[in-house]
């Protein structure tokens, strides 16, 4: 029998929209997980940069009452980030769906 105390890690789509909102309401802290190649290029305003390839979920210093949100170039590896950190024991269920292209596609501002 499965052990059912703890609810099976899911990931939770969030858009630019509800991302840059909770950003600006100092309600969220979002995580870039692309490597250094990457993010030295273009990057998210004020995001932290965790690259998945060297990521220690324990290393990220989350401000009080904020959620975790991870992001990367689409979509793909924010999801591999977030379920990670909940198989470490971390709360850390969201992701900007579609990564730094939908964020540009919505005419989000980023930083090079």
């Amino acid at each position: 029998m499965a052990d059912q105390s703890a609810p099976a890690p899911s990931v939770r789509d969030l858009t630019p929209a509800e991302v840059a909102r909770g950003l600006a309401e100092g309600r969220m802290l979002l995580v870039d997980v692309r490597e250094p190649n990457e993010t030295a290029l273009e990057r998210f305003p004020d995001a932290v940069l965790l690259p998945l390839s060297a990521f220690d979920v324990a290393a990220i210093e989350v401000p009080s009452g904020h959620e975790v949100v991870f992001a990367c170039r689409s979509g793909r590896r924010s999801v591999t980030a977030s379920l990670a950190a909940q198989e470490q024991g971390f709360a850390y269920g969201a992701h900007l769906a579609g990564g730094i292209l939908a964020w540009k596609a919505a005419g989000l501002p980023t930083e090079s």
